[in-house]
């Protein structure tokens, strides 16, 4: 028995190294013990990650200060071309087209991406198209492009830094918190967690689409419930690249929280259907969450309970609980 034991924990160990072929194919890992993971750049191209490599010390020193923060800002006035908010320079908010009576979105990127990836424009032109509003998009790319290992730990500090540029900017140029909607995917998600967080809680609704899951497990940086008002997440590759447990208010489940969604087959592109689905749901607000008793009801998809909308741009929006519901296999889903 005792050499059964040592052989199984030996296989255990080198199915938890081996390094996975398939692109995008997570359906080796196991929380907690697998060395690698597949993960979306800001294209949704798989990349492979080494969850064990050690965080760069002097990148994370290099960083932290969050003078690489950038604050792009778009309106209707300039839907597609940014304007460039500095923190402690207020000119640049005078010069630009933000506008305090306005609400204001700020949209945050995960790991491996930057201002311009895919999902900031996709989120971006839906919330101009159904609202007049401020949308500011966190440009964290010199953190989010180093290790994995590395942006996990720098997230609280990029976390804290919006939330001081927030401050600032509604100290100095005006802005309602009851107007203010925080969107982040992966490990933007966390970063908007901690931006909550920073201002107190006062932040009217938080969204997180598919939190970020590796290192994430018990971690007291990860978005959840003290973040907002109102804080809802979007789990879309739970178990593997996102968290599957919920950890907000409202925790939507579509096609069960996991992968494979509808017309994914890899689990990066479940993982990067958070965002999309957002946008979808954001210019057409035509996801009916049902809620169910419990989590095991939301993953088979077997849920009757009340009704709340996942996703859209309504800063009123309210609601507790487990919600399943189905989506389709392409925009608008």
């Amino acid at each position: 028995m005792k050499l059964l034991t040592v052989l199984l924990a030996t296989v255990t160990l080198c199915a938890g190294s081996a390094v996975p072929l398939v692109p995008g194919d997570n359906s080796h890992y196991v929380e907690g013990v697998s060395r690698y993971i597949w993960m979306p750049n800001g294209e949704s191209e798989p990349k492979l990650v080494d969850l064990q490599a050690p965080a760069d010390q002097i990148e994370l020193f290099n960083t932290r200060n969050g003078a690489n923060n950038e604050y792009w800002l778009y309106t209707r006035n300039n839907p597609t071309s940014r304007q460039v908010l500095v923190h402690g320079n207020i000119n640049t908010v005078h010069s630009s087209n933000y506008r305090a009576n306005r609400p204001t979105k700020v949209i945050v990127h995960g790991w491996n991406s930057n201002g311009n990836s895919e999902m900031n424009p996709l989120i971006t032109s839906a919330f101009l198209a159904v609202q007049d509003v401020n949308v500011i998009v966190l440009d964290w790319n010199r953190l989010a492009n180093s290790l994995y290992s590395t942006a996990v730990r720098g997230v609280p500090d990029v976390g804290n830094h919006l939330g001081n540029f927030l401050i600032w900017l509604f100290n100095n140029a005006g802005g309602n918190w009851n107007q203010l909607h925080l969107v982040g995917f992966s490990l933007g998600a966390h970063i908007v967690g901690n931006a909550g967080r920073t201002v107190g809680g006062r932040a009217m609704r938080i969204t997180g689409l598919d939190p970020a899951g590796p290192q994430w497990g018990g971690n007291s940086n990860a978005l959840n419930r003290n973040s907002g008002i109102y804080v809802e997440s979007i789990h879309t590759d739970g178990g593997l690249l996102g968290i599957f447990d919920p950890i907000s208010d409202a925790d939507f489940y579509p096609n069960g929280g996991r992968n494979p969604q509808p017309g994914c087959l890899i689990s990066t592109c479940s993982h990067s259907r958070a965002p999309q689905l957002f946008a979808a749901s954001i210019r057409f607000n035509h996801f009916i969450g049902r809620q169910c008793a419990n989590l095991n009801e939301a993953q088979l998809n077997n849920c009757g309970g009340n009704q709340l909308r996942m996703g859209n741009a309504d800063l009123g929006k309210r609601g507790a609980g487990f919600f399943g519901l189905r989506t389709g296999n392409n925009w608008p889903f």
